[in-house]
């Protein structure tokens, strides 16, 4: 006999169909929340104006010198890993060049 085992994501909202989970966190805490494409949205618009003006905190928080802090925020996420999530997302985006800084901002508010 056959077994078939389906996992099925829920919209943590409305309990409709999810279509990815999304992490975020807040106050030290992180949280996870399985959202629709249109709530998944929402949130990221929601939350675009406080990323925009935040720090970004890799994994250890404090740790580290002032100066190789500043030069990985200079850096900012690897230009092809954003470009891949951009074209997951259905955005537009060239092979070669600056990635725009929106673009950037959107990639991490994504989480990624």
């Amino acid at each position: 006999m056959a077994q078939r085992t389906e996992i099925v994501f829920t919209d943590d909202l409305d309990g409709g169909p999810a279509d990815e989970t999304v992490r975020f966190g807040i106050d030290g805490t992180q949280y996870e929340i399985d959202l629709s494409k249109a709530h998944a949205g929402e949130l990221r618009s929601a939350l675009q104006p406080f990323v925009a003006s935040a720090r970004r905190v890799t994994a250890g928080g404090a740790g580290g010198s002032r100066r190789a802090s500043r030069s990985a925020a200079r850096r900012g996420p690897n230009p092809s890993d954003v470009r891949a999530w951009a074209r997951s997302e259905g955005i537009e985006v060239k092979d070669k060049g600056r990635v725009p800084a929106e673009l950037v901002v959107k990639f991490q508010a994504a989480g990624q």
